[in-house]
């Protein structure tokens, strides 16, 4: 017999023996026995991870978690989620596709208001980045803004879209939330908030793309450009000025249009994020800044990142929060 061929035999025979336990602990949750159900749940994963069972661990942890979701035992299956997180950690998982939309499932199943969910989402994106300290994987957060958005929850939908590559996506859900929860006077301010914090990530691409989805698809917004809103106007213009880098372009810009930039006092912090990042403008000397504006590379950019994002972090004395 080849070692592939054995390999494949372990494999099957392992398989089966998961089968069996999840047959058993299944029958024991549908008879009402959670407690225990859930205890052995854990007595297993201790064993599997002894044995470097990483596999069959993180299988038997995760169909235990939608098990317990699907009996309304929000604790239980909370803590079975973290087991998978724990695999994934020890077991130096790489970060693939299926692995990302079975964290997103498990997220999507939690109480939305529970604090497992919050330390449960903070784990995955930090696994998902290697444990670095950085943003998260960028299709992990997309699938976050996904539930979120379904969920309503439109604020930290926006948070989790603006650090993934779905440009696309964020807009038609700026669009449902502007029409669902803004006045109609704010329709170019929802999206002239997304495109500049897109670009103080140096994200040109999705900032491009949430600009043009939104305007073609809000029922308030006519057809354009030109827009009959100035600060779409401006919007456009920026976009188009970055492209070019030319300093002089932005300067005008951002002169010509400051009766609609004052319309939100953080504008003009992101354009001078902006200025630095695309036009060679030198940060402002200035004292950081604090309360709600907080810090930006901490906040919004997260901490720990790679040297680049450190040296611009040190350039930047003009820090700003988006939120």
């Amino acid at each position: 017999m080849s070692e592939q061929e054995s390999l494949r035999l372990s494999s099957a025979r392992n398989r089966g023996g998961v089968q069996r336990v999840e047959g058993k602990l299944r029958a024991s949750v549908e008879k009402g026995d959670y407690y225990e159900a859930h205890q052995m749940y854990r007595t297993l994963f201790f064993r599997y991870m002894s044995q470097a069972k990483h596999a069959e661990a993180r299988e038997l942890m995760y169909n235990g978690a939608l098990l317990f979701f699907s009996y309304n035992q929000q604790n239980s299956a909370a803590d079975l989620s973290m087991l998978v997180l724990e695999v994934l950690e020890k077991s130096e998982t790489k970060v693939e596709d299926d692995i990302l939309e079975s964290l997103a499932k498990l997220f999507s199943r939690m109480d939305q208001n529970s604090p497992e969910r919050v330390a449960f989402v903070s784990r995955a994106l930090k696994w998902s980045t290697g444990g670095s300290g950085k943003l998260g994987h960028p299709k992990l957060h997309q699938l976050l803004a996904v539930t979120l958005w379904k969920e309503q929850n439109y604020s930290e939908s926006r948070y989790h879209f603006l650090h993934s590559s779905d440009g696309e996506g964020c807009a038609q859900m700026l669009v449902e939330y502007s029409a669902s929860r803004g006045f109609r006077s704010e329709v170019d301010m929802f999206v002239a908030q997304a495109v500049l914090q897109f670009l103080c990530l140096k994200n040109k691409n999705s900032a491009s793309v949430v600009f043009s989805t939104y305007t073609e698809k809000h029922p308030s917004i006519e057809k354009g450009p030109p827009f009959v809103q100035p600060l779409l106007n401006f919007i456009w213009f920026l976009l188009l000025a970055v492209d070019g880098g030319k300093l002089t372009v932005f300067t005008v810009l951002c002169e010509q249009y400051q009766p609609s930039l004052k319309r939100d006092p953080m504008y003009n912090e992101y354009l001078d994020r902006i200025g630095q990042l695309f036009f060679g403008v030198p940060p402002k000397q200035s004292p950081s800044y604090g309360g709600l504006l907080g810090n930006l590379l901490n906040s919004l950019m997260g901490s720990g990142e790679d040297d680049d994002a450190a040296e611009e972090a040190q350039e930047d004395s003009s820090p700003i929060e988006l939120d």
